[in-house]
């Protein structure tokens, strides 16, 4: 028997892009204050940055991919290209 997988609520899952930007901007205000720590300082910058980087990143694939299906589920929209 497969078990069903996991699935966050509504809220939750549309807040996680917010999530990750937030501690990504986090993380790079604690690199630009942990700046005499050199090696420290980097991993957390590159690491705020790629969670700044990512949250923009869903966030853009989810407007995206919800367009597509706007368009997609009106037909008439698909065929504005043709002459009348």
């Amino acid at each position: 028997m497969q078990r069903p997988s996991p699935h966050f609520s509504r809220p939750v899952y549309e807040g996680l892009p917010w999530i990750y930007i937030i501690f990504g901007l986090g993380a790079l205000v604690a690199s630009y204050l942990l700046a005499a720590r050199g090696a420290l300082s980097l991993i957390i910058g590159l690491l705020g940055l790629v969670c700044v980087v990512g949250g923009f990143v869903v966030l853009l694939r989810r407007r995206d991919y919800r367009a597509l299906r706007r368009q997609y589920a009106d037909p008439d929209s698909l065929g504005s290209n043709e002459e009348s």
